[in-house]
């Protein structure tokens, strides 16, 4: 009893230590540093025997390698000066008024979100926001909180939108196609109630005349790229209709901008590999490690005593609610690692439940996502205070009702389709 007692404490312990590193980032180290110890002590221990260390390996690596393609795609596209066009075209559409461009803002980091991962959004799409609101002379909060909060909120809709879903699509049984049509319309609620929120909490801001600093730029669009990107979307769907794994699709999207950009000199083969942001996918690795031994050392018990079971109108809310809550407490990857194998049993629309708590509860508090985290770096690096009661209060106002009106959707949707 006092061995099991201290291996769940070590387990739990090394939890602790690897998300409170991964916040703080000690001595500036990416999260890797951390993690990739605290796993060896772990396995070491005992806490999770050989075998179960390679089920889960065995388990996140097609995930690992499937997010591995899809950064290199996002940033590759955002050499070819995707990006770049998406600010362009935002500055020119919202033509001085800062509520057209809130409005831009949210379609474009919706689009992106949704196509790229939430990674695209935060690390490429945020700083152009800067940079447009700048040109404008609008006052950048607004549109900044809008990447931030919907690099969680849009990622409901595809599989390949958030490392979230890529670990919980498996579990589903759905096809890529079918996924998407069940989260269509949770993901137009939760964008149209965060929408709604911020055109008036953010009233004054958006009310305040903007002075622009320089002309329009002509919109320069780069057709290689974006039609890339399109049939690589495309090919999510063939692929998983035909019974192939998505992550093929995403492997040939990134090698076709790959091949152009080396015969270009754009890009170097080492380029490449930084692209993939190896040190996080490491650290995503022994993450589910560290998660799979405090599971199967007393979380799992714990947890599968308030999990409702089935898929119930009630049952989804307070599914979504446990999630959304174990987000914000221990972070939205160990909450999605901890509560799909338990939620699976209920069938898919139990984990889609799941994954509304954990794509959109994170809004609600700084430490919810690894997104949030940084997303808020890029805003200190661009001399942008992202003050705590100003977070939390969008947070408390968009939070509660984007999720439940995201979950009634889904209901919905899951009666719709005979789900």
């Amino acid at each position: 009893m006092i061995g099991y007692v201290l291996i769940e404490s070590l387990a739990v312990a090394a939890l602790v230590v690897v998300l409170v590193c991964a916040v703080v980032r000690p001595f500036g180290r990416a999260e890797a540093w951390f993690a990739v110890p605290a796993a060896a002590v772990v396995i070491v221990a005992g806490a999770l025997p050989l075998a179960e260390v390679e089920e889960e390996a065995a388990r996140l690596g097609p995930v690992i390698g499937f997010l591995a393609a899809v950064l290199v795609l996002a940033k590759l596209c955002d050499d070819e000066g995707l990006f770049h066009a998406c600010g362009t075209w935002m500055a020119r559409w919202a033509r001085h008024r800062p509520r057209r461009l809130l409005g831009s803002v949210f379609a474009l980091a919706s689009l992106i979100t949704a196509a790229l991962s939430l990674d695209a959004t935060v690390v490429l799409l945020t700083p152009v926001v800067f940079a447009t609101a700048a040109r404008m002379g609008a006052r950048p909060a607004p549109h900044v909180y809008a990447s931030g909060h919907l690099s969680n909120t849009a990622s409901l809709l595809l599989p390949v939108s958030n490392l979230t879903n890529l670990l919980a699509f498996a579990a589903t049984g759905l096809s890529f196609t079918r996924f998407a049509l069940l989260m269509l319309l949770p993901w137009l609620v939760a964008i149209a109630v965060e929408y709604g929120v911020f055109r008036w909490f953010f009233a004054a801001d958006l009310d305040a005349p903007a002075a622009a600093t320089d002309a329009d730029e002509p919109p320069e669009l780069p057709l290689f790229a974006l039609v890339t990107v399109c049939a690589t979307l495309v090919g999510f769907g063939v692929a998983s209709a035909v019974g192939i794994d998505p992550a093929w699709a995403a492997a040939a999207g990134a090698a076709v901008m790959a091949v152009r950009a080396l015969s270009r000199r754009h890009v170097t083969p080492a380029g490449i590999v930084r692209a993939t942001h190896w040190p996080f996918l490491l650290f995503v690795l022994c993450l589910g490690i560290i998660v799979r031994a405090v599971v199967d050392n007393g979380l799992g018990v714990a947890l599968a005593h308030v999990l409702p079971d089935g898929s119930s109108l009630p049952a989804l809310l307070g599914t979504a609610a446990l999630a959304a809550l174990l987000a914000n407490l221990i972070n939205n990857l160990p909450a999605v690692l901890a509560l799909i194998p338990l939620a699976a049993p209920s069938g898919p629309g139990a984990v889609l439940a799941v994954l509304l708590g954990v794509n959109i509860g994170p809004n609600l508090t700084y430490t919810g996502s690894l997104a949030t985290l940084l997303w808020r770096r890029i805003a200190q690096q661009h001399d942008h205070d992202v003050r705590l009661r100003e977070f939390t209060v969008l947070g408390l106002l968009t939070t509660p009702a984007a999720l439940f009106g995201a979950t009634v959707a889904l209901w919905v949707g899951l009666r719709g389709l005979g789900v």
